[in-house]
């Protein structure tokens, strides 16, 4: 596997990963109705690359596929980790999120926060986030779609 920095050229291929992903993984926790909403067949090629550009985005390659995707926000918000369901278990969401940490600790950002679907929050555990809380109320294009409220702390705690 390789990581490395987004180009407007993995717009199509992570956007398939983001639609593979939704579809296909998280549709064991949400219904159809709330799959749709979240990953439409029409969502504008442009406006995901310029959603990709505006973030320090990385891309997992496997065998010169893109298989993964991670973003990382200005305001040290994990905003993206989508994996294609054909790349599961072979650690490429880990490789992603340590990546994306790095990143925020070259930024000297305390604490990175991130909104977990019920599909990806026991890999966000597992990967040392912690759940805040549930967001019941979570609308994706007038659907509900819940979600959680994680974060991680990147600097160690002051001592007392």
């Amino acid at each position: 596997m390789q990581l490395r920095p987004y180009t407007p050229a993995d717009a199509e291929a992570t956007l398939r990963v983001f639609h593979d992903a939704v579809h296909r993984t998280a549709s064991i926790d949400y219904t159809p109705e709330q799959i749709t909403a979240w990953a439409p067949e029409d969502i504008d090629l442009a406006a995901w690359d310029a959603r990709r550009r505006a973030s320090w985005t990385v891309v997992a390659v496997i065998d010169g596929h893109v298989v993964g995707f991670s973003d990382l926000t200005d305001d040290a918000v994990l905003d993206m980790l989508f994996v294609h369901p054909d790349a599961a278990g072979r650690g490429v969401a880990r490789a992603l999120v340590d990546a994306v940490l790095a990143e925020a600790r070259c930024r000297s950002q305390p604490r990175v926060t991130a909104r977990a679907s019920r599909t990806a929050r026991p890999a966000f555990e597992r990967l040392g986030f912690t759940v805040d809380g549930e967001r019941p109320h979570n609308e994706v294009r007038g659907v509900v779609v819940p979600n959680f409220d994680a974060h991680i702390d990147l600097l160690p705690a002051a001592p007392d």
